[in-house]
C-alpha cells in the first residue's frame, strides 16, 4: 500500500495498492489513522460490487442507512444512491444531491465519523467535490471570533434542503414542514468542539444544515454564523477562498473522509452529465464519546 500526498492540494492523500479483499486488520488501522490525520483518502483502482463496498464500510464502524428510503440501492438499503440515471426505465436513487455546504448527518444528534463515496458514472467535465477543513478553518479565525464562538451552541436543521418526496406530491408545504420537523427534529451542538481521535478544535456547522447561533445566555447570534461562515470559505460564490479544496477524481477512486472535520459541497453543472455515486457513512466506534464538545 502506497501513501502519496497530492500536488498543490490543501490536504488529502491518495493511495494505490490497497485491497479491500486481503486487507489486514493492522491494513485497516493504518487507513483509518490515515484519514483522521489526512482528512481525505481517495482509494485508487478499486472495482467493488455493492456489497463488498458495503463491506468496505462495515470493517471501519458501524454502517447506518439513510432515513429516508427514497435514498437507499434497490439492492443494499445501507448504500445511499446519488443519481440522475434512470435503471430499467426507474429512478433510482436521488439527483442532485449535496449542491450545499454540509457534513453528512450533521443536522441529527449524533453525525456520521466516516464517509465513503465511490463514484459509478462519471461526468466528463466539472468532476470533483469541494471541500473545506473546519479545523483549519477554526485555527485561521482570528482571536476575537475564536473567542466568541467558543461559548456559543449552533443548532443543525435539514429544512432548509429538504428534498420534496414522490410522496409528498399535492399535499400541503405546512403539513409536510411539519412531517420533517417531527421525524427530524433540530440538533444542537457547540459551535467548536474537540475532535475524539486528534484533540483538534472544529469549527462545528455549515451553510446548509446550521440554522442559528445562541450564546451562553440563550441569545441568537445571527451576525456571529454569518461571520463565522464567511471567514470559514462558505459564503463564497468563486470557491476561491483559501479554505477551499476542489477534490477531483477518476474511474475506480473511492473516496474515504473524516465527516466530522469536513464540510462539502457538491460539483454540479448549468448542463447536467450523467451521473451516479454510492455512499456507505459509519459510525466509528473505536474511540472516544459519539460527540466530544470542547473544553
Amino acid at each position: 500500500m502506497t501513501v502519496r500526498t497530492q500536488p498543490a492540494h490543501r490536504f488529502g492523500v491518495t493511495v494505490e495498492g490497497f485491497d479491500p479483499a486481503t486487507a489486514s486488520d493492522d491494513d485497516i488501522e493504518d487507513l483509518r489513522r490515515t484519514v483522521y490525520e489526512q482528512k481525505i483518502v481517495v482509494l485508487r483502482g478499486q472495482d467493488l460490487d455493492t456489497r463488498a463496498f458495503l463491506a468496505l464500510g462495515r470493517r471501519f464502524g458501524r454502517p447506518e442507512e439513510y432515513y429516508q428510503p427514497m435514498y437507499h440501492h434497490p439492492d443494499v438499503r445501507e448504500v445511499f444512491v446519488s443519481s440522475n440515471v434512470e435503471e430499467g426505465g426507474r429512478q433510482v436513487g436521488v439527483p442532485k444531491t449535496g449542491k450545499f455546504w454540509h457534513s453528512d448527518y450533521q443536522f441529527m444528534p449524533t453525525p456520521f465519523d466516516i464517509t465513503f463515496i465511490y463514484p459509478q458514472v462519471l461526468p466528463e467535465r466539472n468532476r470533483g467535490t469541494y471541500f473545506i477543513d473546519m479545523a483549519q478553518a477554526y485555527e485561521r479565525l482570528s482571536d476575537e471570533l475564536k473567542e466568541a464562538a467558543e461559548s456559543t451552541r449552533a443548532w443543525h436543521s435539514v429544512r432548509r434542503y429538504f428534498k420534496i418526496r414522490p410522496s409528498d406530491v399535492y399535499r400541503p408545504l405546512s403539513e409536510v414542514q411539519a412531517e420533517v420537523d417531527a421525524e427530524t427534529p433540530p440538533s444542537v451542538h457547540p459551535t467548536v468542539i474537540t475532535h475524539r481521535f486528534t484533540g483538534e478544535k472544529i469549527l462545528y456547522l455549515s451553510e446548509g444544515f446550521t440554522s442559528g447561533i445562541e450564546d451562553s445566555e440563550g441569545r441568537d447570534r445571527p451576525d456571529l454564523l454569518q461571520a463565522l461562515l464567511e471567514a470559514s470559505g462558505q459564503l463564497d460564490p468563486t470557491f476561491g477562498h483559501e479554505n477551499i479544496h476542489l477534490q477531483t477524481f477518476e474511474k475506480g477512486d473511492l473516496l474515504v473522509w473524516d465527516n466530522r472535520t469536513l464540510v462539502h459541497r457538491a460539483l454540479h453543472t448549468a448542463t447536467p452529465e450523467p451521473a451516479v455515486s454510492h455512499r456507505v457513512t459509519v459510525y466509528d466506534e473505536t474511540v472516544g464519546d459519539p460527540m466530544a464538545t470542547s473544553e
